[in-house]
C-alpha cells in the first residue's frame, strides 16, 4: 500500500473495494502533479551522488532522472530544499572534510539565489506590456 499525507489528508492509490490496514507509514507528497514523494525524491539524490558526490544537482535533474517533468513546477523550491538536506545528510555520512562540504554548500546556495533572481526577473516581463 502506498499512502500520502498532503494537507492533513490521507489518501491511497488503490481501488475502493480495496481494505488495508494503515500501518503508521506515510510518505509526504512533494509534486501532486506527478505523485512523487519526498522519498523518492531522497533515492534519487542519493543515486546521483552515488554517481559523484560533488555534482551540481538541480530540480530538473532529479526529475529527468524519474523521468518525468515538471508540470506547474510549483514543488521546485521544496525539491531545492529537499536536495540541499540530502546532499549535506550525504556529506555528513561520508568521507568528506568539513571545508569541501561547506565550498559545495557555498556554491549550491549562491546557484540557488542566481537562479531565484532569473525566475523573479522572468516572472516580472510576463507582466509586461508589449
Amino acid at each position: 500500500m502506498r499512502s500520502f499525507l498532503t494537507v492533513n489528508v490521507l489518501f491511497c492509490l488503490i481501488p475502493e473495494t480495496q481494505c488495508f490496514a494503515y500501518d503508521g507509514q506515510v510518505e509526504m507528497l512533494v509534486c501532486s502533479c506527478n505523485f512523487i514523494t519526498e522519498k523518492d525524491i531522497v533515492d534519487v539524490i542519493n543515486g546521483l551522488l552515488d554517481e559523484d558526490c560533488w555534482q551540481l544537482i538541480v530540480p530538473a535533474k532529479v526529475y529527468h532522472a524519474m523521468q518525468k517533468r515538471g508540470r506547474c513546477c510549483g514543488c521546485f523550491p521544496n525539491v531545492v530544499d529537499i536536495i540541499i538536506r540530502t546532499t549535506e545528510q550525504y556529506h555528513a555520512r561520508g568521507d568528506s572534510t568539513d571545508a569541501e562540504i561547506f565550498d559545495f554548500m557555498t556554491r549550491l546556495k549562491q546557484f540557488h539565489e542566481e537562479n531565484r533572481r532569473a525566475d523573479l526577473e522572468r516572472r516580472h516581463k510576463g507582466h509586461r506590456a508589449a
